[in-house]
């Protein structure tokens, strides 16, 4: 029944970029493995996670693109349940360095013992199994969704209110993350991760697994939101996007279809933000920054609102230019960041994906006019000559 319904999604644009996804999970990875460093097809480690870094933002964005594109969220706290997925990895990888860590304690991660805490906290309990942090990355940032959605859209708050109150949450979150006595490392972080499931987490092999991981990821999350907004359940999305008070009084309760988007949007964050630790080696109190979660929004807008595709495409380009540019023009960057988001509003206001979309649109229109309007003229001469 799940497999009817996900395949039931699926149009020729998702099904072309669910075979790229799959083809780069295994092109990139074998062609780092497996052909020589002199090999001009060779693919270096850093690259290949440098592009795997991409691909948990790309899965950041079409979580966005989910409540903004689709139901009209705004959302400027996305960053937030990506950074608390990151976190549920982060104590997992700390849990795994044991007795090799600076100070050599195997229950306690070396910034606790330079703290001077004398035992684990009780919210540190389980994370030395992966199956507990895989489900607390899924389960945490989709509570606080949850529960932030419960209240918000209950109240019917929308519009800028809403997005205030989002970057707010991130804010505070950012705030007390960075205290010692919260017990995530602080201002530091976690970092100087060991290994994952067992494998050492710098060597080539785990790289490349991860980032297949990740391409996996992203194709599962491109279908399952393909599925979702071209159910039945998408169209009421749309309507409550389009005209809420509308859709509210046709009997739909809004605020039901706007928390289980939601949620599913936050949980799909929390896995990038996990995903997106390991290939990284670090989390910390910076991810939380409300900065990040426009960024996101700017990747969204840049690729294509409500396209699925092109927030995703949008991160990777955006990302892609920012590493070149912070090499060349460090200090303009946040500069250029902004003049893309304006140029984009006023010259692009589709994004790159919803404009190229509207131009093919327009270009497949001319010719059935023209045979149209060929075939009525054709219908006027008979008419005219039986007369």
């Amino acid at each position: 029944m799940i497999t009817a319904f996900l395949l039931r999604s699926l149009d020729r644009k998702i099904v072309i970029a669910l075979v790229l996804l799959l083809a780069i999970a295994v092109l990139v990875p074998v062609l780092n493995l497996m052909t020589a460093p002199t090999n001009p097809l060779h693919i270096p480690t850093y690259i290949m996670a440098l592009f795997g870094k991409y691909l948990t933002y790309a899965l950041l964005a079409l979580a966005l693109d989910l409540v903004w594109g689709f139901c009209g969220i705004l959302s400027l706290g996305h960053g937030a349940f990506f950074a608390l997925g990151g976190y549920a990895m982060g104590m997992y990888l700390m849990r795994q360095i044991g007795s090799r860590g600076v100070y050599g304690d195997p229950i306690l991660p070396d910034f606790m013992v330079f703290l001077n805490w004398k035992d684990l906290p009780w919210f540190w309990y389980g994370f030395n199994h992966f199956w507990f942090a895989a489900i607390m990355v899924l389960l945490v940032p989709g509570l606080l969704a949850f529960v932030f959605g419960w209240f918000a859209f209950r109240s019917r708050v929308n519009g800028v209110y809403l997005s205030i109150i989002t970057q707010a949450m991130t804010y505070a979150l950012l705030l007390a993350f960075f205290r010692n006595d919260m017990g995530f490392g602080g201002n530091n972080g976690m970092t100087d991760f060991k290994e994952i499931l067992g494998y050492n987490v710098q060597a080539d092999g785990t790289r490349a697994a991860l980032f297949a991981a990740t391409a996996i990821f992203l194709a599962l999350s491109l279908m399952l939101a393909s599925a979702i907004v071209r159910s039945k359940f998408g169209k009421v999305l749309v309507g409550v996007r389009d005209a809420e008070s509308r859709t509210r009084f046709l009997g739909y309760r809004v605020e039901h279809f706007k928390l289980f988007t939601f949620v599913v949007s936050a949980m799909m964050a929390g896995i990038a933000g996990a995903l997106y630790v390991p290939q990284v080696g670090i989390i910390n109190p910076g991810e939380f920054a409300p900065a990040n979660s426009i960024e996101v929004v700017i990747w969204t807008a840049v690729g294509g609102r409500s396209t699925l595709i092109g927030p995703i495409i949008g991160a990777i380009l955006v990302n892609g230019g920012k590493t070149i540019f912070t090499g060349l023009f460090p200090e303009f960057w946040l500069f250029a960041l902004g003049g893309l988001f304006v140029a984009v509003t006023v010259f692009l206001p589709k994004g790159i994906v919803g404009t190229l979309a509207q131009y093919l649109g327009k270009r497949k229109r001319l010719p059935a006019d023209a045979s149209s309007a060929k075939q009525e003229d054709g219908v006027d001469a008979k008419i005219q000559a039986a007369e």
